[in-house]
């Protein structure tokens, strides 16, 4: 039998984990190729997340979460940093199947890349 945990330890966990990012201040999303080349970096705002509820943390995306000048490249990689750029965890990019979903994930140089959503879940298993 498997390990299930119950919706508050859920919440719990996810406030933990995307409170990482707010260590020393605002942490970024780092958008990176599969040989982890930054595309594109997307500054956090101090509480860019709200409070879990059921072990799903939404983005707070107000101020816009964005950057307006990509580097430019294909990203298959988000890594979620602090603000001393340490990473605490990543996730797959692409265009469909993946943990992060854009129309593109092909960027072009000086592109602007703009999250307009973006949650962070802990299962339940």
């Amino acid at each position: 039998m498997g390990v299930t945990l119950t919706a508050a330890t859920r919440s719990t966990m996810c406030d933990a984990l995307v409170d990482l990012l707010d260590v020393g201040g605002a942490g970024s999303i780092e958008f990176n190729t599969a040989g982890l080349v930054e595309v594109a970096t997307c500054p956090l705002n101090a509480t860019a997340f709200g409070a879990a509820a059921s072990g799903v943390a939404t983005m707070n995306v107000s101020p816009a979460v964005k950057d307006t000048s990509a580097t430019g490249g294909t990203t298959t990689l988000a890594l979620f940093k602090t603000n001393a750029g340490v990473e605490k965890f990543r996730c797959t990019v692409g265009t469909v199947g993946t943990d992060i979903v854009l129309t593109n994930n092909v960027i072009a140089a000086t592109e602007t890349l703009d999250i307009t959503s973006l949650t962070v879940t802990v299962p339940a298993s």
